[in-house]
């Protein structure tokens, strides 16, 4: 069975409210997803000032959603018969986006040779994506030109 020992100090910090001006403070702000139900105070906009911790919070993050994009068009490119033109250009629309974020609000707060490693990595799955949308034939239309 496994004890748990706790100590309690009583400190005489007297606690004071200070407002804090959150658009002074030079950090990084996002949304946390909240998956977790509890009775306690909800959190809607986090302020990170850590440059080490921005820095593997943006990591993390721009691993997952660049393996999130890699795993979409992978399976765009390899179900040829359910992908549609209409999806691969949602797919590079979103991934023009995410340059775009990666660009203009990651670049400042990540290492710049990190930054450029994950642009060409974003820049060799749009090349792909384009090459598909470009050779891309409708499987409808080639129906129609065997019916002859």
């Amino acid at each position: 069975m496994n004890k748990n020992n706790y100590l309690l100090v009583h400190d005489t910090f007297e606690r004071a409210i200070s407002n804090i001006d959150y658009n002074k403070l030079d950090g990084f702000k996002f949304n946390p997803k909240n998956q977790v139900n509890y009775d306690g105070i909800m959190v809607n906009e986090m302020v990170v000032i850590n440059p080490s911790f921005i820095e593997n919070v943006l990591k993390r993050k721009t691993k997952k959603k660049l393996e999130l994009f890699l795993k979409f068009i992978i399976g765009l490119i390899d179900d040829e018969s359910n992908a549609s033109s209409d999806d691969l250009r949602e797919a590079l629309n979103g991934l023009v986006r995410y340059r775009t974020i990666v660009e203009n609000k990651y670049r400042r707060f990540l290492d710049e040779r990190y930054v450029n490693v994950l642009l060409k990595k974003i820049d060799l799955l749009e090349q792909e994506l384009k090459t598909k949308i470009i050779y891309y034939r409708d499987p409808v239309i080639e129906d129609s030109k065997k019916t002859r």
